[in-house]
């Protein structure tokens, strides 16, 4: 399994690059957010990648950080959600905008992305919204490099860990820290939903947190 690759990149098409590893060209396919946040051709880049087997045809699906990638593997787990499905929702709503959206029941939000039914999107919603806080808790730790000799062109793949903290809270107050929500506001969500819920563990907490925190009307 290939978990990540780096290299220079080759050619760029609509929706996938050519990375150049020491001679050895990788096509990676790519959701319209990551195209966008890859260098010009001829400069170097990395990407966490996913192997997609099938009986016919081998595709790798590239993505920016461990979080997305963990986000591909679990919208691919949806009946009806293959690869071209995940890469559209990530694509119009990132990792970040995706999981906020499951977490908070929001389906027109995923209806949003490009071939996504309203049916689908709710199936997305309704199978995931428990697993969304659990991925929005997570960091992404950096892969071991595997040295073939020169430069890193080759990582294992790492499962996301846990974000550290002491208790829900924390984890809690890291994971919307990681969603973009300042430090006072985080807090003090994350703190009124403890208040509400005193037993209430990390996905619970994250997930009345957002609540408070989702602009109002």
């Amino acid at each position: 399994m290939i978990g990540r690759i780096a290299g220079r990149v080759d050619y760029r098409a609509e929706d996938h690059v050519l990375i150049d590893v020491r001679g050895v060209g990788y096509l990676v396919y790519c959701n319209d957010r990551t195209l966008q946040a890859l260098p010009a051709v001829g400069e170097h880049t990395a990407l966490y990648t996913d192997l997609l087997v099938r009986e016919d045809n081998l595709q790798l699906f590239g993505f920016t950080s461990l979080v997305e990638k963990e986000w591909h593997r679990l919208l691919m787990s949806v009946q009806g959600v293959g690869a071209k499905a995940s890469m559209a929702i990530l694509g119009t709503l990132g990792p970040d905008g995706a999981g906020r959206a499951i977490a908070l029941g929001d389906w027109n939000s995923v209806k949003a992305a490009k071939g996504i039914g309203p049916k689908t999107a709710q199936r997305v919603v309704n199978e995931l919204k428990d697993k969304a806080p659990q991925v929005m808790a997570m960091g992404a730790s950096p892969a071991p490099v595997v040295d073939l000799g020169g430069d890193e062109v080759i990582e294992a793949t790492v499962p996301a860990a846990p974000v550290a903290g002491s208790g829900a809270q924390a984890e809690a107050l890291s994971a919307l820290s990681n969603l973009g929500y300042a430090p006072g506001e985080a807090a003090g969500a994350v703190a009124q939903a403890a208040g509400d819920a005193p037993e209430a563990e990390t996905p619970a907490l994250i997930r009345a947190a957002l609540k408070l925190l989702a602009p109002k009307g």
